[in-house]
């Protein structure tokens, strides 16, 4: 297994992480099978959302005796109520929700207090500018929350929520078909196959997609994936929009190459499911390539946009054109140079100004993407 920084949380956590979806309709005894496979495989991020109680349970026992060892990603204003899963905002809900979570747990907190589901404007604004903002504070306070987070599946969302400084993981959906898509307060946009054959959709990634990656990666505020696989439509060319299929370590690899994130949490239904997503780490980098794929498949072919994916190299002066791309791309999405990506810039060894226009690169960019002036636009964005 692979380990990130989550960001300026400090934590070290697994590329891999677990979602709560393999323990659904199972029974405690599977879940915490479950776990075990996953501790064995080298995760330690997972993710709690589901308030149903024997999934609770489970991880509780799976986790008693060692709990150093894992990293919990738990929600709150995600409830049971009358047998069934509610989200909501009312304190009287939310509270006895989250006590339950930790009382299940065995545990006096959760590393990351994930503040769940929050798509539409209005409830960002019910959210942090009332009593949920301030529960969530007031129990960081108290160490029962380490690091605060928030769901979300709309990028304008998150950046307002990166904006007030207070949250410091953002659990994001990402996967190649939902990056080209505009933000919407409706996620089930994100399902249907016909939103992608709309006029607007783009063949790269969105700009406001774009904006969020950079801010994240600036403020050292951390992504964490869901939906990898987008509901597992990516892995099925009758059902994807691109009308291609993706593999997972495709599609595990295109997640972890998107600037700031630390995490995917892989939607594994079970143990099988999950050593897939874990085998990533051993993948070698022409099982991981999604480069051609996204760059010929029938709808939507990604174009005129540099995707990181290194097929350019290498350059005749040794520059990292992947990297000094993305970093040029997320000074472009903010219109500036944040410092900490100037201080990323100025560590790389060959900068953008060593280009000799040669054009050896150029032919290998499965994205048709003019490198030599993106290594002058880079240039000019940082001045070498």
């Amino acid at each position: 297994m692979n380990y990130r920084t989550l960001g300026r949380t400090g934590l070290k956590v697994s590329e891999i992480g677990l979602g709560s979806e393999g323990f659904v309709n199972q029974s405690v005894e599977y879940g915490v099978d479950l776990i075990e496979t996953a501790v064995g495989a080298g995760i330690n991020y997972f993710d709690l959302y589901n308030p149903e109680p024997y999934v609770r349970d489970a991880i509780g026992q799976g986790m008693e005796g060692r709990r150093e060892q894992f990293i919990i990603q738990g929600h709150l204003c995600s409830a049971w109520l009358d047998g069934q899963y509610k989200r909501t905002r009312n304190m009287e809900e939310v509270k006895p929700a989250f006590e339950d979570l930790l009382t299940r747990l065995k545990t006096d907190y959760v590393d990351i207090g994930m503040i769940h589901y929050v798509d539409e404007q209005k409830d960002f604004d019910r959210v942090f500018g009332g009593e949920i903002i301030e529960y969530a504070k007031e129990q960081k306070a108290l160490g029962h929350i380490h690091y605060l987070g928030m769901s979300t599946h709309n990028p304008k969302v998150a950046i307002q929520a990166v904006k007030t400084g207070l949250i410091d993981v953002i659990m994001f959906s990402i996967n190649p078909a939902y990056d080209i898509l505009p933000p919407n307060e409706d996620v089930n946009t994100l399902f249907e196959k016909e939103t992608y054959e709309a006029p607007d959709v783009l063949s790269s990634t969105d700009p406001v997609r774009q904006e969020l990656y950079s801010l994240c990666e600036a403020e050292g505020v951390a992504l964490t994936v869901m939906k990898p696989y987008g509901g597992g439509a990516l892995l099925k060319a009758e059902e994807s929009p691109f009308g291609a299929a993706m593999t997972v370590n495709q599609c595990l690899h295109y997640c972890l190459t998107r600037p700031g994130v630390k995490v995917v949490l892989a939607g594994a239904h079970d143990k099988k499911e999950l050593l897939e997503a874990a085998a990533y780490c051993d993948a070698t980098e022409e099982e991981k390539d999604y480069a051609d794929l996204l760059s010929t498949c029938p709808a939507h072919p990604f174009t005129d946009k540099c995707m990181y994916c290194g097929h350019c190299a290498p350059c005749t002066m040794g520059i990292d054109i992947a990297t000094v791309n993305k970093f040029a791309d997320l000074c472009e999405a903010q219109g500036f140079v944040p410092e900490t990506l100037r201080e990323h810039y100025d560590a790389l060894e060959v900068k953008a100004s060593s280009c000799i226009e040669c054009g050896a690169c150029e032919p290998r960019c499965p994205f048709g993407v003019s490198i030599i002036e993106h290594m002058q636009k880079a240039q000019n964005i940082f001045g070498e």
